[in-house]
């Protein structure tokens, strides 16, 4: 059993995982630690950055920080190519990365739109083809886990940018996970339900909304990071080695009734 077990462990493996300096991107970075990977950590905010990163380095574990602004999206091949001579080749890539403007379709801006599908959308793919012309290069196997969303699969008002940029995360998994499954690189993406982060601290605070989301989810609570980043180690390891081209809702249920 404990041969079987090991299958879930990721030691001699990097990680680099954007978002990671709060919610779920650092979430995951604990949990992968714990599990025995080195991390790379990316996030624009170099201070969170640099806390987080002080934070895993106290497992033990190699952590990097890495500040960058994923909308400068022509940028991030050469960023990725220089990550690699200080601290290795990633063969873990986690995309936890997001924004959302809200807004009535109608009354949207076109940069709101753009943005949005930049960073949700357009920096995902130019960073997993980054990650994966390395590997292919090298010969070598890689797991990549993009973090999706409900609105992957369902929506809600004033969400119109958002949700087709995760509409669009949902098919991009599936499109490299066969681009590259000769390659050895397996794509799957999380759609998580509802998450208690620092991001959606005014949802939870409002007792209407609150409430709502407690009714809505027959597990009748709030996800939490943990709960994410659990998953998220299962798809990095080795007991994921046939699962590729998934959308995995981790959402209470969210999704089953209405």
């Amino acid at each position: 059993m404990k041969a079987m077990m090991d299958q879930f462990r990721l030691d001699g493996r990097l990680a680099l995982i954007t978002g990671a300096n709060k919610g779920i991107g650092l979430g995951i970075a604990r949990a992968m630690a714990a599990a025995g990977a080195d991390v790379i950590l990316v996030a624009r905010n170099r201070d969170e950055l640099d806390a987080a990163a002080g934070e895993l380095r106290q497992s033990g574990r190699r952590v990097a920080a890495a500040p960058f602004d994923l909308r400068q999206t022509a940028e991030i091949p050469a960023w990725y190519e220089s990550l690699v001579p200080q601290h290795g080749c990633p063969d873990i890539l986690v995309n936890a990365a997001g924004i959302t403007r809200r807004a009535p379709a109608e009354e949207l801006t076109l940069d709101d739109w753009n943005e949005t599908i930049t960073v949700n959308l357009t920096a995902v793919f130019v960073l997993c083809q980054a990650f994966a012309r390395r590997l292919i290069a090298a010969g070598a196997r890689g797991k990549i886990i993009n973090i999706a969303s409900l609105m992957t699969a369902a929506t809600r008002r004033t969400t119109a940018a958002y949700t087709a940029s995760k509409g669009g995360i949902g098919q991009l998994t599936k499109a490299l996970a066969i681009d590259w499954a000769d390659r050895g690189i397996l794509v799957n993406a999380i759609a998580p339900g509802y998450i208690a982060t620092r991001l959606t601290e005014p949802l939870r605070t409002d007792p209407e909304f609150d409430a709502w989301v407690k009714k809505r989810t027959p597990l009748g609570r709030w996800g939490t990071p943990e709960d994410i980043a659990l998953p998220a180690v299962f798809l990095a390891s080795a007991a994921s080695d046939f699962v590729t081209g998934q959308v995995i809702f981790v959402d209470g249920g969210w999704l089953a009734t209405f």
